[in-house]
């Protein structure tokens, strides 16, 4: 209500610290009270934010709650046609795709708010590759602010790579507190390809698996390497041991050779480093080890 308010006076600064305590208290946020008699304005300014921390099924049932007043409102029967309607933009910027398959089945599938339309082509987006165009954001939201980095741990690309369904992993370790988003890997050595993945990040000790994404990837042939995400980020702390891990379906790729055992990322507006230290994951790796094979970059923040 405060962040209504402040828009509404045009105030300067109290709008930007609203959107930060809601970036940060983003769970409690569609639970308090005065969420539902907010205008749509200051809804969309909150959905717009790429930095909110929650997941997008909570998002989806607030914003049906406050579309449920916003027909009272203006006195409209809380039909879902009427619901669709008051939302307006809104509804586009709630990101379905970083649902799983199973919240978006139970929820938003079910609402008749999406076209039938929209829920094929969601559909098709968690279960087939290529992963068909949607109308929806995929960008995933990060929790975090900053600039997102990347690592490289190979000096040399060669070809061929093969999978066999077995998990490229490799362990690492990083000397600070960050937030893996996703990784980059290399792509077929054939052309432009479709790839079906598991990307995941394993606590190695527990053997917990601490984030993980059923996904795909177009690549176009070269030896560039390829963006694979997590539907969320996944916190590492400091001098833990983690496993990347990735299950590729597809052709022979590229891989990398010349791998470095320690890999520093400064950055360039603080000067702070991330140092992050590769070994050998032990077990079923399908032959990727500090010096050869897939998982080249590291994507993150910090």
């Amino acid at each position: 209500m405060l962040l209504t308010q402040a828009r509404l006076f045009d105030e300067p600064q109290l709008p930007s610290l609203c959107l930060e305590n809601i970036d940060k208290n983003t769970g409690d946020t569609p639970a308090a009270e005065g969420f539902t008699d907010i205008d749509l304005d200051t809804l969309v300014a909150v959905l717009e934010r790429d930095t909110l921390g929650v997941r997008e099924v909570c998002l989806f049932g607030a914003v049906v709650r406050w579309a449920e007043s916003e027909t009272q409102r203006q006195h409209l029967q809380p039909t879902a046609e009427n619901k669709r309607r008051v939302l307006g933009r809104a509804l586009g910027l709630i990101r379905f795709p970083l649902m799983t398959i199973e919240e978006f089945a139970a929820g938003p599938a079910q609402s008749a708010i999406l076209t039938d339309r929209e829920v094929v082509s969601l559909f098709l987006h968690f279960t087939v590759n290529p992963k068909p165009r949607v109308e929806f954001i995929d960008r995933p939201r990060c929790c975090l602010r900053g600039k997102e980095c990347s690592i490289t741990r190979f000096g040399q690309v060669e070809s061929r790579w093969g999978y066999s369904g077995t998990s490229d992993r490799i362990r690492f370790s990083v000397n600070r507190r960050i937030f893996v988003v996703g990784f980059g890997l290399y792509g077929s050595i054939h052309g432009p390809t479709d790839y079906q993945v598991n990307i995941q990040i394993i606590h190695t000790d527990s053997n917990t698996v601490l984030g993980q994404n059923e996904t795909g990837f177009s690549c176009d042939g070269s030896a560039a390497t390829f963006r694979v995400m997590f539907k969320e980020p996944v916190e590492i702390l400091p001098n833990v041991n983690y496993t990347a891990c990735t299950t590729l379906k597809g052709p022979d790729s590229h891989y990398g050779t010349k791998g470095l055992r320690k890999v520093t990322h400064e950055s360039v507006v603080t000067g702070t480093k991330t140092c992050f230290s590769f070994c050998y994951a032990a077990g079923n790796n399908n032959g990727t080890s500090v010096e050869d094979g897939q998982i080249p970059e590291v994507i993150f923040y910090t």
